[in-house]
């Protein structure tokens, strides 16, 4: 089932939504003065974004406007992706950013859908533009399209220039000594990455953008929108575009980072960043959320916090470093032993687990987060997806592919690379063994089952002692809640004890295979 149908802290370098003044000629746009080298060249070129949906820290906007004029362009490319088209929840997280960009742009951005092969050499031809400019993306779909695009373009006399903009370290300037990639994050984070010299300070956007092109965006034309209107309660949750991404970072400086280190295992407390949609849509980049962390407070404590949220940004890093070395990540168990595993065939107890209707309460909250606001703490994501996997014994893909649709931060290394590792099939893998008790998990970090109740209200009168196993209250505190187990609130679809046997035999069957 698919669902189809001004920011409070200037970052460094920051230039969101400067105000414009007197334009020196039409379709450009200057903004606040920054030590920014004006145009080496007066031509035309081509700025394609893609997972950059911003001015500001955008190395190859930059370089396009340093050579001249410039067409800005966003395809949706539905030829190449394959089964990884963006879902839902991302299409409708992607229409709004879009818009957002195309503001910024003065309603200049030329929004198109197909074939990039195609379509960018045909800009080339119709703009006679003397270069193209983009961002590296790192899905392997993505890296063999635009491998193909640069030489297409080379064939043709025409330069293509792509930048780093959505990573800190690329995928092969991280790796061990022998040459080999890391396949553990705490090497790759200590020795790989702390080991190199520290990320660039982020870039101002341009001073002055002068923009070629028709000055008419029409984002509805690309088709993005569901054509059922489930997405309420996401537009009212998340701000998308770039404003939005500097608006939720001064909110986790604020509120959050300086309880981050264990806070963020409670998904009742605001200790998170909520920064990974605006990350993955490169709506901010991780150079502007890594010195806005550095920068924010320097004392003691505030560093030691610091410390931990930047290892779960390196942690992203490490996703899009297995995926580049590993690119069959997606679908192929990294360790070929799970390829035996005896996965069941439930759709009953799949539809369950997505409609948030297990019997376990943490699952079932985080599940119908999931639904209504297109994101789910991370903590409790690794709950769902062990209950899933282990409990229910039902394969990863089948998690991957709900997450996928349902994600406004659906990122094809992160969410391959997370299945994989509560599987115990991926690098860095959770040991097979390790499987999370809802009811201990939901009890230990929703003591007092503020998360829980709300998302699940019809068990809200229950006391906290019984709130994260219902079907285990006695009779009397159920009727004195006003409950009836399988009318108001589902039994236990599997009992956790012979589920948690029934996994590690499977698992055992497997050893040393």
């Amino acid at each position: 089932m698919h669902r189809s149908g001004q920011p409070l802290y200037h970052l460094p370098g920051d230039a969101l939504r400067a105000g414009k003044s007197a334009a020196p000629q039409a379709g450009a746009i200057r903004r606040r003065r920054y030590d920014v080298e004006q145009p080496v060249n007066d031509e035309t070129v081509i700025m394609w974004f893609r997972q950059d949906l911003r001015l500001a820290d955008n190395p190859a906007l930059v370089a396009a406007c340093r050579q001249g004029r410039v067409v800005p362009v966003y395809i949706f490319d539905d030829m190449n992706a394959g089964d990884w088209l963006p879902g839902a929840a991302s299409r409708w997280w992607l229409h709004q950013s879009l818009t957002s960009l195309a503001a910024s742009l003065d309603n200049r951005l030329l929004v198109l859908r197909g074939d990039p092969r195609k379509l960018i050499p045909e800009l080339v031809r119709q703009y006679q533009a003397g270069a193209v400019f983009w961002n590296r993306c790192y899905e392997p779909w993505q890296m063999q399209r635009d491998q193909q695009i640069k030489k297409q373009l080379g064939d043709q006399g025409i330069p293509a220039y792509s930048s780093k903009a959505s990573l800190l370290w690329e995928p092969w300037e991280v790796h061990k000594q022998d040459g080999t990639p890391y396949r553990v994050f705490t090497p790759f984070y200590r020795n790989g990455c702390l080991g190199q010299p520290e990320p660039r300070l982020p870039l101002p956007a341009p001073d002055l953008l002068r923009l070629a092109g028709e000055s008419h965006t029409d984002v509805g034309s690309l088709d993005l929108m569901p054509s059922i209107n489930w997405y309420e309660s996401l537009a009212s949750r998340w701000t998308s575009g770039e404003a939005g991404a500097s608006t939720a970072l001064q909110r986790f400086l604020e509120q959050g980072l300086q309880q981050y280190k264990k806070g963020r295992d409670f998904p009742a407390l605001k200790a998170v960043s909520r920064l990974s949609p605006y990350l993955h849509h490169g709506e901010i980049s991780p150079f502007q959320v890594w010195h806005a962390a550095k920068q924010f407070d320097t004392t003691a404590r505030a560093e030691e916090q610091t410390e931990h949220f930047i290892r779960e940004l390196v942690w992203r890093e490490f996703s899009c470093h297995l995926l580049y070395h590993f690119p069959h990540l997606t679908r192929q168990n990294l360790q070929p032993r799970f390829d035996r595993f005896p996965w069941r065939d439930d759709e009953p107890a799949l539809r369950r687990w997505q409609h948030g209707m297990t019997g376990y309460p943490i699952v079932d909250a985080g599940m119908r987060e999931l639904w209504q606001t297109g994101y789910m703490h991370n903590r409790v994501r690794m709950i769902v997806a062990s209950f899933l996997v282990k409990n229910l014994m039902i394969h990863w893909h089948r998690g991957e592919d709900w997450f996928w649709d349902c994600l406004v931060d659906a990122d094809l290394a992160s969410n391959s690379a997370s299945w994989q590792w509560v599987a115990g099939c991926g690098a860095d893998a959770a040991p097979y063994f390790r499987i999370f008790n809802p009811v201990t998990q939901g009890g230990k970090f929703d003591p007092h089952g503020e998360y829980v109740r709300s998302y699940i209200p019809e068990i809200a009168a229950l006391p906290d002692r019984w709130l994260h196993d219902p079907s285990s209250a006695p009779a009397a505190i159920l009727e004195q809640a006003g409950i009836v187990l399988d009318q108001h609130y589902p039994r236990a679809m599997v009992d956790l004890r012979d589920s948690r046997e029934r996994a590690l035999a499977a698992y055992q069957s497997i050893k040393g295979d």
